[in-house]
């Protein structure tokens, strides 16, 4: 019966140890091997991440901007796809979709 308990005991606290060690473990890749070769790339920076550079601006666009006429013509898609979703459900008509279709009407 001693030895048993004495067995449990052991077994836990072996796997407890292997636990607390396994969460201090290394990747394998970052563990010195010896020399490295002379084909190998450099190594990988510490920080990959980081902010943006601030002073940095994204490219110029090469496609014009949207024109008006096209805006408004997906506008009214949208508000005529929403209220379909909103007779399918029974709400009222929104207050922005009045104003549309009192622009579209004009």
């Amino acid at each position: 019966m001693r030895g048993r308990a004495l067995g449990a005991l052991l077994v836990s606290a072996l796997a407890l140890t292997a636990l607390t060690v396994g969460g201090c473990s290394i990747s394998i890749a970052d563990l010195p091997l010896g020399g490295t070769p002379a084909d190998a790339p450099p190594p990988r920076p510490k920080d990959t991440g980081g902010y943006l550079p601030i002073n940095d601006r994204p490219p110029e666009r090469d496609e014009a901007v949207m024109d008006p006429a096209e805006r408004a013509r997906i506008q009214r898609e949208l508000i005529a796809a929403r209220e379909r979703q909103a007779s399918a459900l029974g709400t009222k008509e929104t207050k922005d979709s009045r104003e549309v279709k009192d622009a579209a009407a004009k």
